[in-house]
């Protein structure tokens, strides 16, 4: 599976693995589907109402067009990147710079669905996204985002570390990981993802075989606890000393 490295403004280095073809056109028929049963939905209810008073066209044109319209561009700038479709599927849209997505980024990928998905069939997004290096449409490309998969235990530890500002209000356990280079930081959050994710044996090896490493770099004995939470804490000491 390919995977894209995102830089944060907190100097974070985060892997996320690049949403799948198959996952991204099974979240496109997910949203089609809700959005046509939103629309049986409302003729069913407001039938009679719009018929009585002739407001067939009005109906049509007034509330379902900008339902379907504007659907996924409401959802992915009001929802942190993800519509209903998208959700179900556990991905979403981020910048491949590591910045924040702004309205005027989910708005550029709208404008493109129409390019994209809509007047080629879905036949330039499919090419596009398999083939770039980044899976990005031409949507994509001209608001530098993509489409990558979630997950939810990395964003829990992500947002445990983005609270912590300053050495003022966290105290650091090890001050010694401050020689540890990035690289090192991202194979230690990399284990534990991955870890976090597959519970086998290989994952369980891997997360022993780090600890052990990272111990005798900082010369300290092993944990007899929980390896996840200190190589978690690990990581928060490394980016407050080193921020």
């Amino acid at each position: 599976m390919r995977s894209i490295e995102l830089q944060t403004t907190q100097n974070v280095t985060i892997n996320y693995d690049l949403a799948l073809l198959r996952d991204r056109v099974l979240a496109f028929l997910i949203d089609f589907v809700v959005l046509v049963a939103v629309s049986i939905f409302l003729i069913l209810v407001l039938f009679q109402w719009v018929m009585r008073l002739d407001l067939a066209d009005e109906f049509y044109y007034l509330l379902i067009m900008p339902i379907i319209t504007f659907y996924s561009l409401a959802m992915e700038s009001l929802n942190d990147g993800q519509t209903l479709g998208k959700m179900a599927l556990r991905i979403k849209v981020v910048r491949v710079d590591g910045k924040q997505m702004k309205f005027n980024d989910y708005l550029l990928r709208w404008i493109f669905r129409l390019l994209d998905i809509w007047f080629s069939g879905g036949a330039i997004a499919v090419v596009m996204v398999s083939s770039s290096p980044k899976a990005q449409r031409i949507g994509g490309l001209v608001s530098n985002s993509t489409v990558v998969k979630s997950n939810p235990g990395l964003y829990v530890s992500l947002g445990d570390i983005m609270k912590i500002n300053t050495k003022s209000n966290y105290q650091p356990q090890f001050p010694e990981v401050r020689h540890f280079r990035e690289q090192d930081m991202l194979t230690i959050k990399q284990t534990v993802e991955r870890y976090l994710k597959y519970k086998n044996d290989a994952h369980r090896e891997a997360l022993n075989e780090v600890t052990r490493v990272v111990c005798e770099k900082l010369q300290i004995d092993q944990p007899t606890g929980d390896k996840v939470r200190f190589l978690k804490g690990l990581i928060k000491d490394y980016i407050v000393l080193t921020r």
